[in-house]
This record gives structure tokens, sequence and C-alpha cells, in this order.
């Protein structure tokens, strides 16, 4: 058995992943995310991941109007730490696969072999339509082919001296990358669709996955995992969880329902517009938001003890390989997180890996 791999999920865009003015509010500088890197390492973590994002939502807390570009500051991240992964976000609907290439060929070398490459394709219309780079012709599925065509595209380039592509969406002639990454970065992929668990089992070497439920999670992480195991291939799968924790249950239940309290109805409103969403069907569903919505992905709350049930609950329940975990204050949350919680999810680890082997002796 593995040792499960533990994360975070820097915050990139101010605001990070709590949609409230009530809420703590990195501001997404790289001075503020440099910290937290440096934090995960000293505490043992696993990778640090940071997103890609070209436009906000607006709303009082202007959430994510202020960004910066995911591989330029993760190179920067690559040179302050000297263990932890290193993921990169990329988009392939922007950026051309010679070009992607060489940067994270840049960022293998920064980091000594660290790099990870996170694939998406764009999913927000207005983040593309505003630079011009937005095809509305293509479905769902289109995308997905491109994606799958870039980086078959981006992989050759990493290994092959000439690269000649006449493809459905890339043409390539006589392209060169080098020189070619010593260690080819890890892939890794988000998506739920079985379009995107059939990319995550052919490409990736870690799947970030979400559900509606435990089941629908574990369903997921199932699906990758019995996908890829049938190419001959071994692909780690992830969830996301925004941990708060404090000195007690009820202590870490007050900084929740604080949180709760400031949600930013017009942000979380002009997300979901993004989405694809009518805005008639937003205007109704904002009029019910509660206070947990402004939670922008599952969370748990509660003492370190409590904590550790809760992590050790999703990612079996849900068969996980580890966690991408979310903060809402990096600066003071991951200080006691590397002291009292993971120290003791490492422990769990290395007692399940002496049991398997015992029974296998």
């Amino acid at each position: 058995m593995t040792e499960r791999e533990y994360g975070i999920f820097l915050p990139i865009a101010n605001g990070g992943w709590l949609v409230s003015e009530t809420a703590p509010h990195p501001d997404g500088s790289y001075d503020y995310n440099k910290k937290a890197a440096i934090m995960a390492e000293d505490a043992g973590m696993d990778f640090v991941m940071s997103m890609g994002k070209w436009k906000g939502f607006g709303g009082s807390t202007d959430h994510w109007g202020r960004t910066l570009e995911s591989m330029t500051m993760m190179a920067g991240i690559a040179e302050a730490t000297s263990r932890v992964k290193i993921w990169a976000t990329v988009h392939a609907n922007v950026h051309n696969p010679v070009v992607a290439a060489k940067m994270f060929t840049t960022i293998d070398q920064i980091s000594g072999g660290r790099a990870g490459m996170n694939i998406v394709s764009g999913a927000y219309a207005e983040e593309f339509m505003q630079m011009g780079e937005w095809d509305a012709s293509l479905s769902k599925e289109a995308r997905y082919r491109m994606v799958d065509e870039w980086t078959e595209a981006v992989m050759r380039l990493w290994t092959e001296d000439s690269v000649t592509m006449d493809g459905e969406f890339f043409t390539l002639t006589d392209a060169e990358s080098r020189p070619h990454p010593v260690k080819p970065p890890t892939i890794i992929s988000a998506g739920n669709s079985p379009a995107g668990r059939d990319f995550q089992a052919r490409r990736s070497n870690g799947a970030f996955l979400s559900g509606a439920t435990m089941e629908e999670l574990r369903d997921s992480s199932r699906d990758v995992h019995e996908r890829a195991a049938a190419l001959g291939r071994e692909v780690k799968t992830y969830g996301m969880l925004t941990v708060v924790m404090a000195e007690t249950d009820a202590l870490a239940e007050k900084r929740v329902d604080e949180i709760g309290v400031g949600v930013d109805r017009e942000a979380l409103a002009n997300m979901r517009v993004s989405w694809g969403m009518p805005r008639d069907r937003v205007s109704s569903w904002t009029e019910s938001a509660t206070g947990h919505d402004a939670f922008q992905t599952p969370y748990v709350f509660g003492s370190p003890d409590t904590i550790v049930g809760h992590i050790n609950t999703v990612v079996e329940g849900a068969e996980l390989d580890g966690l991408m975990i979310i903060f809402p204050d990096y600066l003071e949350d991951l200080p006691p997180f590397g002291e009292s919680v993971l120290p003791v999810l490492r422990a769990q680890d290395s007692a399940r890996a002496a049991q398997t082997w015992s029974s296998k002796a």
C-alpha cells in the first residue's frame, strides 16, 4: 500500500475558496502563496497546486478578481522550495503545445524533477471570450478531443527531437522542444464525466474528482482506477476538501458560522451564470442560498482529532489516494495542521502498510 498524498490548493486568486465578506481573505499575491507553499513543505505535505484563472466573479468581495498566472508563479515557488511537488495549471485552449512543453521543461529544471502539469480545457466562456479564444461550436466531447490531441503533442515534444502532426485541432511541422525534461512532468487532470475519466485513465498520473455524495465520488474513483488498470496503468485519485480547524469542535463550528454570515450572493450568482445556468434560475437559487454556500468545496470542521476522523472517512469512503486541502487562512491554519493532524495521518499510513506487509509475509 502506497502512502496517501496530501497537498494544498494554493490561493492564487484573492479570496481563496471562500466566497464571503466575513471569511479570511487571502490576497492572491506571490508573497502569500510563497509563504503558504513553504509552510506546506515544512509541514510535510506532498504537493502544492495552483489553478489557472483569467477573470473573476465580482460581487462585494470581488471574488477572484485579482489573480496571478499559474505557470510563472509556480516557477518561483519551485525555486523557493526543495521537496514538495510543484503542480501548475495550463489551459490547452490558450497555450500552444510547443509553448507549454517548453515552459514545463523549464519548471522541471527549476524544481529538480518536481513539476506537474494540470491540464484543463477551459470551461468558463467569459474568461476566454474576453480574449477572443472561445469557440462556442465545440461540444464538451470535442473539447476533450482537443485536450487529448494537445496532450499527445506535448508528450511527444518531451521525448522526440522533431514532431509533425496534422490533427483535428493542432498542426505541428518539424516542431522542436529541446532540451527534453529529465523527468517528464506528472500529468494531472480534473473531471467527472465519462469522457473526463477516460482521459484521466489514458493520459493522467493523477485525477481530481468530485461528487455530490460520498458514493458518487467513490464510484468515480473506482471507475478511474479500473479504466487505468485495464490499460496497464496506475492513476492516483484525489478529492478536494476545505478544513476548518480549531482547538475544539465548538470553536471550529463557530468559525464556519462566522464565514457563512457574510456569504457573497452576487459573486456566487455570477459564478453560476459562468457555468451556463440561466440568469432566472440563478436569481431563484440566490434567494435560497445559505452560509454553507460560501464554501466552494466540501468542508469538514472540528478539533484536530475530529479532523483526522473526517479525513479518514472521506479518503477511505471514497477510495481515494489523497486529498488536496484548502484552508480559510493558510498562514494561520497550516502550522497547526502540520503539527496535530498530518503526523497522525502519516502514522496511520505506516501502521496500515506494516499490517499489509505482515499479512503477506
